[in-house]
């Protein structure tokens, strides 16, 4: 991979990179809802709607057991219990976060339960899970290779890692578009409406950073998820990576 994990200004180690991320996020919980749903033109909520889409299959088995991981405010967490109408559990290892999301949980009277953890040292027996569902909060892991392998422990056979995550715009003239954006744009309003122009700047810095769609779904293969695909949104702003622990099941055509 391009990088073993998230690299923030300043940090030379996975622990000094973890707590910058958790403090980082800390700062933004009370206004990040509003910033995404901003700055994404409202697209975030388009992917949350896809991934829930394409992981239904497994979701609505009667005895799934469903985390979303790196779940911050909730907004995934829920469209997956919406979507289930049964319990889901979400963990972040930022508490401020978790405090949104209880509130938002809380005021939707949802089936949800909230842990507290660090991705990479899950307080999860080995193959406890079905699904695992991560929406923009893989690229901030310490150490992708050793979060995949957690991940993995973490699934039954049969079991679904759903990865939701920014990435590089292949076409090249939207690619520089994008990045004029990201790069000018986005830090600015970001700053302006939050308070935190590191929070907003460490975004696209981040996500350029971040290893491209084929050699994450190359690292998941080998972490050993099977039958591991991805797709492509919004012209490749964000890419969907599937992958599995043992046998694929049959996934719904996509839209």
């Amino acid at each position: 991979m391009k990088t073993a994990g998230t690299t923030p200004r300043g940090a030379v180690s996975e622990e000094q990179a973890a707590r910058w991320v958790q403090g980082m996020f800390g700062r933004v919980a009370h206004r990040y809802d509003f910033l995404n749903h901003l700055l994404s033109f409202q697209l975030d909520r388009r992917w949350r709607a896809f991934t829930v889409k394409q992981v239904r299959p497994i979701l609505m088995r009667p005895d799934a057991r469903v985390l979303d991981l790196c779940c911050g405010t909730g907004d995934l967490m829920l469209a997956l219990e919406r979507e289930r109408g049964g319990p889901v559990l979400g963990s972040d290892f930022c508490h401020p976060m978790l405090i949104e999301a209880r509130s938002k949980s809380e005021r939707r009277s949802a089936a949800t339960e909230l842990v507290n953890a660090d991705a990479l040292r899950m307080p999860f027996a080995d193959a406890s899970l079905d699904l695992i569902t991560v929406a923009f909060g893989f690229r901030n892991f310490a150490n992708y290779r050793k979060g995949l392998r957690e991940l993995r422990r973490l699934l039954r056979p049969g079991g679904c890692l759903a990865i939701l995550e920014f990435s590089q715009p292949p076409n090249r003239a939207f690619a520089a578009l994008y990045r004029f954006y990201s790069r000018q744009v986005l830090p600015r309003i970001g700053a302006l409406l939050s308070g935190d122009r590191d929070a907003y700047s460490y975004l696209p810095e981040s996500v350029q950073k971040f290893p491209g769609p084929e050699d994450l779904a190359r690292e998941m293969r080998l972490a050993g998820f099977t039958a591991v695909t991805f797709r492509l949104l919004s012209f490749g702003i964000v890419a969907l990576h599937l992958g599995y622990a043992g046998e694929n099941p049959h996934l719904e055509e996509t839209a």
